[in-house]
């Protein structure tokens, strides 16, 4: 049967085709989004895909097969091929088929097996059984291997629901404030309250674990603050850098009855641990050389955390995974603007943080005036004639760093500045020398890894108090800094098109404000940059928001 007023076709391959000209292509992209992956997004038409992950995550946020294919023929041009309907059916059913559950031995898990092929399946898997000790017809898993066993299973396609008990950890006392240490009116808004209620899922089995997927600039760091307010327990926070320690610590002060004496950094410049300890990634994968151990990872094991916190949980480090598989007893919320991993590591995430607990649309929020509207504008330029020669004969990663760093750039940023008088201004890049150029010919400060966090922190508030409204900043900038009224960000050059990058730059200008946000891109055309450019619109696109593009 046709139904050819919908906007998309669902084919046997398990991809999606999104007419995005047609006038019910917004709605059926938050539908996909809920249940697919966006794979490419040029201007007619986006292709999406139905994967095992993102059925899993779909099933864990509550939607049934049933729905999954309701939802797919609403949108469908075409009936839905019966394959796809089998798949879904067969892929979403695996979800609660294997379930953790504690036993009378507090050291013990027992795995149950709803059905005689898998556990036959599973009983083949040597590397398996090893994780599993078979006792009058249970399976028993240590508690050390709880989320060894997780990665394990959903390596071979089977996602497992642990309903094991997860510990309360150290009490502690805190509260909301009404109003902010700055004098400001306080409270949670609808969605993060949603957010918040769906992680905690009445406290019962099943719940405690999981990931929060809300857009830059939509408080995901109040969602965090509101969960721990909710347990009333020792916190362990993990984060990207200092600068964003700081602001964690300067959000819990403004926001909660906490106080300066309860909440400890742990980074490479103090190791203090508190109630509530905020640390950053680099750290805990410090060790003095590839052969050592890593000594940091103690703090896991320093306190009675009741909740770690995973802050930009599509940046956690890998060598993180072995730590975290190892305190699957604690509860654990991972933060995120978007679950893709660059390494495709997005199985891990959800066997070790946990499944999808909360997503909302970022056109959602931004129609609520929660987020600002931005405008997403690419501007080409030419390669100049005297580096035509070098690029041509360069290789690969030398062609992309001479795009990026096409001299004509500079001239574009100047431009634009001047088109935006009165707006915050950030630039955005990958290369120090080209950025250093930048900010010498603007004459404005520059943020780089190598900048002492000292300076960073007094950079970054001369910016939020307008006491500069033009900074240049690397990669640094990209994540977990507030940098709220900014409203303009010039990206001359990215990471090899990665859709995480966008997403955290993007996020710099979100925060809510009066005027409209806009987001470029500088691109030289005809290059590796500009096919990765292509690359880095998914992202943009996935969440709605269209992409001008621009020959300078």
């Amino acid at each position: 049967m046709s139904h050819i007023d919908n906007p998309a076709i669902v084919q046997s391959d398990f991809t999606i085709l999104l007419d995005v000209h047609h006038p019910k292509a917004p709605t059926a992209r938050d539908i996909l989004n809920s249940f697919c992956e966006l794979q490419k997004s040029p201007e007619h038409i986006h292709t999406y895909k139905i994967t095992p992950i993102s059925l899993w995550n779909a099933a864990s946020a509550g939607l049934s097969a049933s729905t999954i294919i309701k939802n797919l023929n609403s949108v469908s041009r075409y009936d839905v091929p019966q394959p796809i309907a089998s798949y879904v059916n067969e892929v979403t059913s695996r979800y609660g088929k294997l379930i953790l559950k504690a036993t009378k031995n507090p050291n013990l898990l027992e795995l149950t097996i709803s059905e005689e092929h898998i556990l036959a399946q599973i009983k083949a898997n040597s590397k398996i059984m090893r994780l599993i000790t078979q006792e009058e017809g249970k399976l028993l898993v240590g508690l050390l291997n709880r989320g060894t066993i997780k990665q394990e299973l959903i390596n071979i396609g089977f996602p497992v629901k642990d309903l094991a008990p997860l510990k309360d950890g150290s009490a502690l006392k805190l509260s909301l404030r009404q109003t902010t240490l700055s004098g400001k009116e306080f409270s949670v808004r609808d969605y993060q309250q949603e957010a918040v209620d769906s992680f905690y899922g009445g406290n019962l089995p099943g719940s405690g674990h999981g990931t929060v997927v809300l857009p830059c600039g939509a408080g995901k760091t109040i969602v965090a603050i509101a969960t721990i307010a909710k347990y009333q327990t020792a916190t362990l926070i993990l984060t990207t850098n200092v600068a964003a320690v700081h602001q964690w610590q300067n959000e819990l002060l403004d926001k909660t009855s906490l106080t300066q004496t309860e909440i400890g950094e742990y980074s490479g410049e103090k190791k203090n641990i508190k109630p509530v300890t905020i640390a950053t990634y680099q750290i805990l994968t410090w060790r003095p050389d590839p052969f050592s151990d890593f000594p940091h990872f103690n703090l896991f094991k320093e306190a009675n955390w009741g909740l770690i916190i995973y802050d930009e949980v599509h940046l956690l480090p890998a060598p993180v995974f072995r730590i975290t598989a190892e305190i699957q007893a604690i509860r654990r919320l991972g933060l995120t603007a978007t679950l893709i991993r660059e390494d495709e590591k997005e199985g891990d995430v959800f066997s070790l943080v946990g499944p999808k607990r909360y997503d909302l649309p970022w056109k959602q929020l931004e129609n609520c005036g929660w987020i600002a509207t931005a405008l997403c504008k690419e501007i080409r330029v030419e390669l100049p004639e005297e580096l035509k020669l070098e690029y041509a004969i360069a290789d690969k990663k030398s062609k992309f760093r001479i795009a990026a760093e096409n001299p004509i750039k500079l001239q574009v940023t100047k431009k634009i500045i001047e088109e935006h008088p009165d707006e915050s201004i950030l630039v955005i890049g990958q290369y120090v020398a080209q950025l250093e150029t930048i900010a010498k010919e603007l004459n404005v400060p520059i943020i780089t890894g190598k900048t002492p966090n000292a300076k960073r922190e007094e950079i970054y508030g001369d910016f939020k108090s307008g006491k500069l409204s033009l900074i240049v900043v690397s990669k640094v900038a990209n994540f977990a800094i507030d940098l709220p009224d900014a409203s303009v960000a010039i990206q001359v050059a990215g990471t090899f098109g990665s859709r995480q990058e966008e997403a955290q730059r993007l996020g710099r200008i979100l925060r809510p404000k009066k005027r409209q946000a806009t987001f470029y891109t500088i691109v030289t055309k005809e290059s590796l940059e500009a096919e990765f450019a292509i690359n880095r619109q998914r992202f943009l696109a996935e969440q709605g928001y269209k992409y001008e593009i621009i020959n300078y």
